[in-house]
């Protein structure tokens, strides 16, 4: 590939992970400024925490489509079958990096779990699948909303690999997971603490 075949689908999938789904709907639903309520985090688990269950929805909805459309609209942008595949994932994988460090909100964002798995439903479904199985098995067992995020993202680039992925795709999951894995540095200390709070419950 070019180098104008890797940065288009980077840079297009940038700027609709980047929009701040759950920012603009708190507001709009009189919520307040989400990045000042729990977490900080612009994600559908922190809109939760804002009481508007609804609003959740949403945001979990629309963070998940604005990582499936950055998969679509790369493959589209990129030609010919074996470059759209991988242009298609540098888009997923731009999509998570526009969620975590959006531009407009000085790079503080999300931690790209739902825009992940956007990534994963559009560009491997049964790989995303597979994912979203470990995340509701873990948080059945657990009820922690992180550790079932830490759970799929670990688990993830293994199933790529199991199932036969090609190398560039295996990469592409493996490099969303880290990134997953990094934005929960603090759950992961407060796991470890005892200390992490219970879905439905605290901050």
């Amino acid at each position: 590939m070019t180098a104008g075949s890797v940065i288009a689908p980077l840079l297009t999938g940038y700027a609709l992970g980047s929009v701040p789904f759950g920012l603009l709907l708190t507001r709009l639903g009189g919520a307040g400024d989400l990045r000042h309520i729990g977490s900080g985090s612009i994600g559908a688990t922190n809109v939760l925490r804002t009481g508007r269950k609804g609003l959740a929805a949403a945001t979990l909805v629309l963070d998940l489509a604005k990582g499936a459309a950055a998969v679509l609209l790369a493959r589209q942008l990129t030609g010919e079958p074996q470059a759209a595949a991988t242009g298609a994932l540098l888009g997923g994988l731009g999509a998570v990096l526009g969620h975590m460090f959006p531009v407009w909100l000085k790079f503080r964002g999300g931690k790209g779990v739902a825009t992940g798995f956007g990534v994963l439903l559009a560009a491997m479904p049964l790989v995303g699948a597979i994912a979203a199985l470990v995340w509701l098995g873990v948080a059945a067992a657990v009820r922690i909303s992180s550790a079932s995020a830490l759970a799929a993202a670990a688990a993830t680039p293994i199933v790529a690999w199991l199932l036969g992925r090609p190398p560039q795709a295996v990469a592409a999951v493996l490099a969303i997971a880290v990134l997953v894995v990094i934005r929960h540095h603090a759950n992961i200390a407060r796991l470890l603490a005892g200390t992490e709070p219970r879905i439905g419950r605290g901050a």
